[in-house]
């Protein structure tokens, strides 16, 4: 940090003490009108940006760039407008691994540029430098640049990576700070810009964004490519810019609604996915109009690193919650939740990062609950009560709290449960103490109010009690909020959820445990979230051993539950998580298969570091399969297993 404010021109200094700047919006084909605050954003230092927001700052994006499969790139523009405070002389961008050829103004003369030294994590500060800005001025910057092979956000799929096998796939991933290693540009998530894109490409394949898409049919490119046009009026975190390329066909749901995916796949992708529509019916009704326009969905190949990421107007969601029952579809949930919190109201910086997912989570099953019942919402919140147990557990007490410091650290390392179930938690405890009702007026109103702006912990305590504890000390004590946000663990005011549902489910797993046979599980009978609640069942005081099952109570559960051949990849994930703890060798085909077929980083990661606390039966398993599935995986998910296993040799 120091080293980059000692690049910043004195004269930029002096000029930008108190500058703001006034965040705008438009709207975009048929979504409503954005509704932005007219207050000045009052930026705050994100520690994982060389940006200096308050000197300068990136209003607007265009890209132009064209891809190339072979050499794993791509080239082109990046058209920038900035603006900034009377007098600036420069502005400071993020990059990472990026080869910067040129950098002009919008004439085509030429601007000084210098990148800075590189950082492992944060990449490069890209200074450029220009005339001063006038009051007002808003100027353009035009920088001719190429991605690297090894740029973190991309990754290049191969043809037989792909399920039709016939063509290669490209698809990025920016969350947290990857989005500086394709877009040049100040890549933090409270730097809000608006953008447009034309992409090119092979004309077999057809690119989508997380936009509006002005060319449906694409435009003729020349040498067998094709050109695609994008653009998106409502100011968004640089990380939520998405790019796929692919052979995939579109199938929609409703008029707003619908399900891009490679067209071997899209019956079946349409068919799990027909309830998004009525998700968004309902997510309206909860917390107010949808301001996207469109709310559809690309299921990528397996390699995806995550469950989800909720691009604006295109979520972007791994095949694994395709599991024929539609079971899985609260992850649709989430990931449409996320466009009120998250890309609407979005952390200022990944200190915040619980004001995205807790607020998700609450919002998540909610739509739930009025879809599915109450019994199915408990369900699922009990799910993520155990899987929070298990991460306070595992955490420094530090990285428990709500509010993180991640100074020197990847943001990734506050991508826990902590932000995502205890941030639920939270929001349920209020919600519990002042009721439903208020709250929701209170929610409302919280997205109203912030609408496409950045978000810190302070300035939500500051809106919550300004709009729902108005001066009640008794109200402000009850609700513990400090203890919540800035203590370690769980406060006092906690009640965990109970869903009676899983009383009986536990019932089973206790008499198994104690020797019954498998036999009297009523498996087929129970819902995707029992099985896994059977599963995640663990014995009070653990065995010394570590094993509370034999391995013939083992072949039993496996041969009588058909696990071997199980298709819902949450519950596969729970048996082979058993497997590795008992050293099951009969699992090890099912672990391998699993590990090689798919990479999303809440399964992957889990199992690899399974294994490797299983040592000497463990670590040459993990080592054998790490080999072989690493070069399938996305930099998201390798960088955190290599970080388990080591890089293979």
């Amino acid at each position: 940090m120091i080293r980059t404010l000692g690049l910043i021109s004195a004269l930029a200094l002096a000029t930008a003490i108190g500058g703001c700047a006034t965040m705008g919006s438009t709207s975009s084909d048929s979504a409503p009108p954005a509704v932005s605050a007219t207050t000045p954003v009052d930026y705050v230092r994100d520690v994982h940006s060389y940006a200096r927001p308050e000197i300068a700052r990136v209003r607007h994006v265009a890209l132009d760039l064209t891809t190339d499969f072979a050499a794993k790139t791509l080239a082109g523009t990046a058209t920038l407008d900035i603006d900034g405070a009377a007098g600036a002389t420069e502005i400071i961008l993020d990059i990472r691994d990026l080869d910067i050829r040129s950098v002009t103004d919008a004439s085509g003369g030429a601007l000084q540029h210098q990148a800075g030294a590189n950082d492992p994590i944060m990449g490069q500060p890209l200074i450029i430098r220009f005339p001063a800005l006038a009051a007002g001025e808003t100027r353009r910057i035009v920088i001719t640049y190429a991605t690297r092979p090894n740029a973190a956000a991309l990754q290049w799929l191969t043809p037989a990576q792909t399920a039709g096998g016939q063509q290669p796939y490209l698809f990025s991933q920016g969350q947290a700070i990857l989005t500086r290693t394709w877009v040049p540009t100040q890549d933090s998530p409270g730097i809000r810009q608006t953008w447009d894109a034309r992409i090119v490409a092979p004309s077999q394949l057809k690119a989508v964004m997380s936009a509006e898409m002005l060319t449906p049919e694409g435009e003729a490119a020349g040498a067998g490519n094709t050109a695609w046009r994008f653009r998106m009026t409502n100011p968004v975190p640089p990380y939520l810019i998405a790019l796929g390329v692919g052979d995939v066909a579109f199938e929609g749901i409703d008029e707003r609604t619908g399900v891009w995916t490679e067209p071997m796949h899209l019956h079946a992708a349409h068919e799990e996915l027909t309830p998004t529509a009525e998700m968004v019916d309902v997510a309206e009704r909860l917390y107010g109009p949808y301001r996207w326009g469109r709310y559809d969905l690309l299921v990528l190949p397996p390699s995806f690193p995550f469950g989800g990421m909720e691009n604006p107007r295109l979520t972007f969601a791994t095949p694994t919650i395709i599991a024929g029952d539609k079971s899985l579809v609260s992850l649709v949930a989430h990931e449409l939740a996320h466009s009120w919190s998250g890309n609407l109201v979005t952390n200022a910086t990944w200190d915040d990062f619980w004001l995205n997912e807790g607020f998700t989570v609450y919002f998540e099953n909610r739509i739930m609950e009025a879809l599915y019942g109450e019994e199915r919402a408990l369900m699922l919140q009990s799910l993520g009560w155990g899987d929070l147990q298990s991460t306070l557990a595992d955490l420094p007490a530090a990285d428990t709290r709500l509010k993180l410091e991640l100074v020197g650290r990847d943001p990734d390392e506050g991508l826990t449960d902590v932000a995502y179930e205890k941030g639920a938690a939270f929001l349920r405890t209020i919600e519990r103490i002042v009721g439903r009702e208020r709250f929701d007026a209170w929610l409302t109103g919280y997205f109203e109010r912030n609408a496409f702006r950045p978000m810190t912990t302070e300035r939500f305590l500051e809106d919550i009690r300004t709009h729902l504890i108005r001066g009640d000390q008794t109200l402000e004590a009850q609700l513990m909020m400090n203890a919540w946000i800035y203590e370690p663990g769980m406060p006092s005011n906690w009640q965990p959820p109970v869903s009676n549902a899983f009383a009986p489910v536990d019932a089973a797993a206790r008499a198994f445990a104690a020797g019954g046979p498998a036999s009297a599980i009523p498996w087929a009978n129970w819902s995707t979230q029992e099985r896994q609640r059977f599963l995640a069942w663990r014995p009070p005081v653990p065995p010394a051993t570590g094993r509370w099952m034999t391995d013939a109570q083992l072949a039993d559960l496996e041969s009588t539950l058909n696990l071997k051949t199980e298709g819902n990849a949450e519950v596969l994930f729970a048996w082979l998580q058993i497997a590795v703890q008992h050293r099951y060798e009969p699992a090890v085909p099912t672990l391998e298969h699993f590990l090689t077929t798919m990479g999303r980083r809440k399964f992957v990661l889990p199992l690899f570091t399974s294994l490797w606390a299983q040592n000497e039966w463990g670590r040459p398993i993990a080592t054998r399969i790490y080999a072989r599935a690493r070069p399938g995986y996305h930099p998201v998910t390798f960088n955190s297993v290599d970080a388990v296993v080591g890089r293979p040799q």
